[in-house]
């Protein structure tokens, strides 16, 4: 059924242009997700409720469970080597993740408004807690509402601590409701939410910040060297290059130390590079130790 996702992504398209020249982004994840579920569901795209109302069992053992919850099981130890790589690059890219909200904020508030620019480290710390707190009770949270919140929020120039809360709470109430949840993840809800709230602002914040020949060189590097070969390697290869003056920023680079320019980056890059050959990351190498190779 992919000329449903067609029409649907080309509405969406429209939406956001026309919102977009009446100044009007921020109703761009209403009336988006509004609109995809509509479309979706006359054009015959299968739905139902399924989640009953109800506390969401909260025992780790179930949701770890072999034959229970994702029945997935407990992780072994060639797990955790296998899925290394992606562990530290998501770990490694939050920072900059954080940052790029920041400077979306930045983009959108005026100069003079006060208490609308999040403070990175405190909101960094509470998120690691509350990752901590979900992988505990077997959620697999790589990502979170927050961020989809702060987006059309600095769009639209509202007030952050009061609409988290708001946030937080419709959270709480859609998780015991439970019907909102199966509309929340139908994928053309979930799709076109993303790309109208995540990713299309922050494409355009990425794009101006962008601008300049020394960033602009970074980021064409690693985007090309990770549709070539894998993220991971990409990324961990344009920090070694930009932290060595060779591209991007060349000042930067020589105000930082030794141990944080090259050796840090050398390090990281090797153990990533080792890690990717061990278990068959690079295209066309096969793996060095077959035992660890997970086939998804």
């Amino acid at each position: 059924m992919g000329y449903i996702a067609f029409v649907v992504v080309f509405a969406t398209i429209v939406m956001y242009a026309y919102l977009e020249h009446i100044r009007m982004r921020w109703l761009a994840i209403p009336l988006g997700s509004g609109l995809a579920a509509l479309i979706a569901f006359l054009m015959g795209a299968p739905f139902e409720f399924n989640t009953e109302p109800g506390i969401p069992n909260l025992n780790p053992m179930y949701w770890w469970g072999e034959t229970t919850g994702w029945q997935l099981g407990l992780p072994e130890l060639h797990h955790f080597i296998a899925v290394a790589p992606f562990a530290v690059l998501a770990v490694a890219m939050w920072s900059p993740d954080f940052l790029g909200h920041r400077v979306f904020q930045q983009l959108n508030y005026p100069p003079k408004a006060k208490k609308v620019l999040m403070n990175i480290d405190d909101t960094m710390c509470i998120a690691a807690a509350r990752q901590i707190v979900g992988t505990s009770l077997g959620g697999g949270n790589l990502a979170s509402s927050w961020g989809t919140f702060m987006v059309p929020a600095a769009i639209a120039k509202r007030p952050i601590p009061a609409g988290a809360l708001l946030t937080g709470l419709l959270c709480v109430v859609a998780a015991l409701w439970g019907y909102p949840m199966d509309l929340a993840i139908w994928p053309p809800v979930l799709s076109v939410a993303l790309m109208v709230g995540v990713f299309l602002p922050l494409l355009e914040a990425g794009m101006q910040m962008t601008r300049e020949g020394k960033t602009s060189q970074s980021a064409a590097i690693v985007i090309f060297s990770s549709a070539l070969v894998n993220p991971v390697f990409g990324w961990s290869l344009t920090v070694l290059l930009d932290n060595l003056g060779l591209i991007g920023d060349k000042e930067r680079g020589q105000s930082l130390s030794h141990l944080h320019r090259w050796v840090i980056p050398t390090i990281v890059f090797v153990v990533l590079c080792g890690v990717m050959l061990g278990i068959g990351m690079f295209p066309g190498i096969p793996a060095l130790f077959e035992s660890l190779r997970i086939d998804l």
